[in-house]
């Protein structure tokens, strides 16, 4: 039987909100790394499903908001955010965030509630530590341009061809500068937990958010926690995308809203 597809949503600089399709069940908001842009979530819907409707978050200062300054502050971004995605919250929602993109979501989805607005039905959080524990390295977002580059390739996240190519590094490092910032400079702010389910993947061999880190997230929701570990290093996306995926999938499977979806 042919599908009756809904009309898209008007525009939103933004996110990406494809077109509404029958089956989906869930919305599911991404949020990129420091540096990363929505082209990282641009292959996801092909692997998730219909059942679940991918939408990639575009920050300031990259792709097709190039020409607009990056945010700086955690601040700024969350009151941007939240403004932004309002309209789009009629639907069961959840957010995945990869490092930046955790301390995004971890604060949009405070900020939501604190606007007593629809909330997510659950946080997928890669790659960053809990918010409430200091960072396990020194920041650095003030360093010169060659011990910055540096610490970018301890990061292992960036080619060395594209760290040793002036212009193109020319039009990140603005960026990865303004990201660096907003974290580094991020200052936790007790609340009580949330009440949606907290799901944390993290790689084995990173230094930037250890297994302990990750597992701190638990005090942040008094709802159900699950931490699954990965091969790699911070930027393990890259390496067993497919894998953490799958592991997306069984995660939104436990949702109420999920519960008609094939096991």
């Amino acid at each position: 039987m042919m599908s009756i597809l809904k009309p898209p949503m008007l525009s939103n600089p933004w996110v990406s909100i494809p077109p509404a399709h029958s089956q989906t069940q869930l919305r599911l908001f991404c949020f990129p790394y420091a540096g990363g842009s929505a082209s990282i979530f641009r292959l996801w819907s092909n692997i998730l499903g219909p059942q679940i409707e991918v939408c990639p978050i575009h920050l300031p200062g990259r792709e097709r908001r190039l020409k607009e300054p990056p945010i700086t502050q955690i601040e700024a971004m969350i009151a941007a955010l939240a403004t932004a995605l309002r309209p789009h919250l009629d639907q069961p929602f959840a957010f995945f965030g990869y490092s930046m993109g955790a301390l995004i979501s971890f604060e949009l989805a405070r900020e939501l509630r604190r606007q007593q607005a629809p909330s997510p039905t659950g946080l997928l959080l890669s790659a960053r530590h809990a918010p409430q524990l200091a960072p396990l390295v020194p920041p650095i977002h003030r360093l010169p341009q060659l011990a910055f580059l540096d610490a970018l390739r301890r990061y292992q996240g960036t080619p060395e061809a594209v760290l040793q190519n002036a212009e193109i590094m020319e039009l990140l490092l603005p960026v990865l500068r303004a990201d660096f910032t907003l974290c580094e400079t991020y200052a936790y702010h007790e609340e009580p937990p949330l009440d949606c389910p907290i799901a944390v993947f993290g790689g084995l061999q990173d230094e930037y958010a250890d297994r302990p880190s990750l597992q701190a997230w638990q005090k942040q929701t008094c709802s159900t926690f699950s931490l699954q570990m990965f091969p790699g290093h911070h930027f393990f996306l890259n390496t067993v995308g497919e894998q953490l995926l799958q592991a997306i999938v069984q995660q939104l499977q436990h949702h109420s809203c999920f519960d008609r979806m094939p096991k």
